[in-house]
């Protein structure tokens, strides 16, 4: 559907560059657009002969299984497998493929990857968790042991702090959304309070920080503020309502909701109280924030409030001009988001985004605007507002405060430009 078709019960430009109100899809606005307007899809007119019979109508169909499979037809969407990083076997990472997916859950097959010597086969019989060190009583627990505890469940999302790297490159790199953003996913985590164990050993009065080791060949270990660890700190042990997958740390994982991903320590077997922090290799070679003055910044551990365009954006092509949904997802370590912004003309001008319920604290929103492209050049990007009033920063200004030696934290506005011939690409503005 092209502009001159639009009716006049179609809602005004709120923005430039044919940017529409957000309440397009609040309460059922999506009406005012006429039916299938939106991505230029129409429905057929009815005809008077019933529907073709398709093949397979004709015979039944496949016998119950065990454990549920996808549709063969979504065989593509896949992880984007990265190469082995160096140094140690089985290092390496795999990403969200975010261009694909609808909703706020990311499907536990499609989470995001990163392991430090590849991902341990554990016997969860065999497995326990150790808590020592300043406590009253160093307590061993068993998988068994574990299970009889009450547990929580809570939608969280999890990200890398090397996430969004790729677009620290000089030049703005080339890839879908999934390959530069796609080490962030959100999932239903159940599992106990790690204060509820915390409380159960007695954490000594000089207890400041605890030590948290994974059970791989890595021995993975990070430095957790014990604040951190009574507040809202899980030892989670189901994923999306089934036990944790290997790649997510089965048979228990430390997740500390809002914070890198590294600390939440994968297949965890020992949490030890200490007055300090450990200074472990995993905190002191690397997961620090280098300064423009050389110096190092240690335990910057939240996560930045960060959107991301997933449609339209890099590597998809565009239909030709018409109605199209914008859509995205935007969240924050420090809670929930209260505003996503959208802008069509490269940051010019900006029009509130629709918020897709529900808007959870620490984890993925989806946000929603309708767009009437006429075909020519458009810069589209997204900024985020969570609710301490923090609001994601451009490129510029983020290497202006940071510097550019900065590996970790990037959440700048990310610019997808959308051309003539209806290629959507990766561009700095």
């Amino acid at each position: 559907m092209a502009k001159n078709d639009l009716n006049q019960a179609d809602p005004e430009q709120v923005a430039g560059n044919g940017l529409l109100h957000r309440r397009v899809f609040l309460g059922g606005g999506a009406a005012l657009l006429g039916a299938g307007a939106l991505g230029l899809m129409t429905a057929r007119p009815a005809v008077a002969a019933p529907p073709d019979i398709a093949d397979w109508m004709r015979a039944p169909g496949a016998p119950l299984s065990g454990h549920g499979q996808r549709s063969r037809f979504e065989d593509s969407v896949q992880r984007y497998v990265g190469p082995p990083a160096g140094g140690t076997t089985g290092a390496g990472s795999s990403r969200t493929p975010l261009e694909k997916l609808s909703g706020i859950i990311t499907p536990s097959s499609l989470h995001f990857e990163r392991h430090h010597s590849g991902i341990p086969d554990i016997d969860p019989g065999q497995h326990q968790l150790l808590i020592h060190g300043l406590v009253e009583r160093p307590l061993i627990f068993s998988m068994e042991a574990l299970h009889r505890y009450p547990m929580v469940s809570r939608i969280q999302f999890l990200e890398c702090s090397g996430n969004s790297r790729p677009n620290l490159s000089a030049q703005a790199p080339a890839g879908s959304c999934g390959e530069i953003h796609g080490m962030v996913s959100c999932s239903e985590w159940t599992g106990i309070p790690l204060g509820v164990l915390l409380e159960e050993a007695g954490v000594a009065p000089q207890s400041r920080w605890l030590l948290a080791e994974g059970a791989d060949a890595a021995a993975m270990t990070r430095s957790v503020p014990l604040d951190k660890a009574m507040d809202d700190a899980l030892i989670a042990l189901y994923q999306n309502g089934e036990a944790l997958r290997p790649e997510q740390g089965y048979p228990l994982r430390l997740f500390l909701p809002g914070w890198e991903g590294n600390i939440s320590v994968k297949w965890l077997r020992r949490i030890k109280l200490t007055s300090g922090p450990t200074m472990t290799r995993d905190e002191t070679s690397k997961y620090t924030d280098l300064l423009p003055s050389g110096k190092s910044l240690m335990f910057t551990f939240p996560m930045g409030v960060k959107s991301v365009i997933t449609s339209p954006s890099g590597g998809l092509t565009m239909q030709g001009p018409g109605l199209y949904e914008i859509s995205g997802i935007a969240w924050s370590g420090a809670g929930s988001v209260r505003r996503v912004e959208v802008s069509a003309d490269g940051g010019r001008s900006w029009a509130e985004a629709a918020l897709s319920e529900p808007v959870l604290s620490k984890a993925l929103t989806r946000f929603r605007m309708a767009w009437r492209w006429d075909g020519g050049p458009a810069v589209l990007m997204s900024r985020a507002i969570d609710e301490t009033g923090a609001v994601q920063p451009t490129r510029d200004a983020l290497l202006a405060e940071k510097g550019s030696q900065v590996s970790y934290h990037y959440h700048a506005i990310q610019n997808w430009q959308v051309a003539e011939n209806n290629e959507v690409s990766n561009v700095y503005v």
